[in-house]
């Protein structure tokens, strides 16, 4: 067998005493910034430190109160769905980017349901694991923003309308309900009138917000043949319904998805069910990416910068880590990009 690998020892301030000739003390002075060494002491001390290659114990920090240098994020989602999910990928590359130059850490955990989301920040906050954590798929009935405001953790809700039961919480938030109303109202200039909308999870509040706008836009035309059906997000469940709508006696003559990959899986079960997109039926996926200029015809789609929206949220959190006042900021409202998947409804 081979042998066990012994960790690295890592320098400590024994060691930077030790090479600059001072007390431990005065090396805790001066890597801490407080008072009782001199000038030239501090700095001869920060430059064999940065030499040995120390850096503070996030764990000594955090019982000291100086913080953990890290920000957390819970997930409550079927771990199997976020490998296909483009949206949540470039929203933590956007995240992490912000954080990277804070020198903040990201502590990500995937969980079976809010109840147990809510359990981490519990253990978190005892723990003193993180400094403050990003809040993503905001509920229409949500307990997290009471506990949060409970435990004091500084936060950011990522999606979440502005809410002003909770003003100590920042939320970064986009128009899904102005999106909705134009997808709906781009494919009514089309001639559609049977228009079904595949959405995620029920329960989210995007979800519930995109839901509501599309019977309201339906009410003021007068259709009747328009529906959300809501999914788990994933490929399987986007074919199974796409499947059962085109099934009917009275198929729906445009489909808006609420992610890319349910998207793509309802192109290919309406060919293999033998409509033309977009001739017997029109396609829009929610999320733009790579996937929807993947595959033939490329998808209209819902374009935003997710990236950008990740940055966003996390200099909300960092400000809120600085001691800035917790804000509301809107994102600009997703923007419908016409391809080949919509078009003219037949006989319209």
């Amino acid at each position: 067998m081979p042998a066990k690998r012994s960790p690295a020892r890592r320098p400590t301030m024994k060691d930077i005493a030790r090479r600059a000739g001072v007390s431990e003390s005065a090396v805790s002075f001066a890597l801490n910034g407080r008072p009782g060494v001199s000038d030239v002491t501090r700095e001869r001390v920060r430059r064999v430190a940065e030499q040995l290659g120390w850096r503070p114990s996030t764990a000594a920090r955090a019982l000291s109160g100086e913080g953990a240098a890290t920000v957390g994020l819970v997930l409550a989602r079927p771990a199997d769905t976020l490998g296909v999910d483009s949206f949540f990928l470039q929203l933590v590359s956007g995240i992490q980017e912000v954080l990277a130059e804070r020198h903040l850490g990201l502590l990500f955990q995937v969980v079976e349901g809010v109840p147990d989301e809510c359990a981490v920040y519990r253990r978190w906050w005892a723990e003193h694991r993180v400094d403050g954590v990003l809040v993503v798929d905001p509920r229409t009935e949500d307990p997290r923003p009471d506990l949060l405001d409970e435990l004091g953790l500084p936060a950011v809700v990522i999606g979440g309308a502005p809410d002003e039961r909770h003003p100590g919480l920042s939320t970064v938030w986009a128009d899904d309900a102005g999106a909705m109303a134009a997808v709906v109202d781009g494919l009514y200039a089309l001639g559609h009138r049977r228009i079904v909308h595949i959405a995620g999870l029920s329960g989210l509040a995007h979800t519930e917000r995109r839901i509501r706008t599309l019977r309201a836009e339906a009410r003021r035309r007068g259709l009747t043949g328009v529906e959300s059906i809501t999914t788990d997000y994933s490929d399987a469940a986007g074919a199974a319904v796409t499947r059962r709508v085109l099934g009917s006696a009275a198929p729906a003559t445009a489909l808006i998805y609420d992610n890319d990959v349910m998207a793509l899986a309802g192109v290919a079960t309406a060919a293999g069910l033998g409509f033309s997109v977009p001739a017997d039926v029109s396609v829009v996926a929610w999320e733009d990416s790579a996937l929807c200029r993947m595959v033939k015809p490329w998808l209209s789609a819902l374009s935003r910068d997710s990236v950008e929206f990740g940055r966003t949220a996390a200099r909300e959190l960092t400000a809120l880590l600085d001691g800035g006042p917790a804000r509301t900021v809107r994102v600009p409202v997703p923007r419908l990009i016409e391809r080949e998947s919509t078009g003219a409804a037949r006989g319209a």
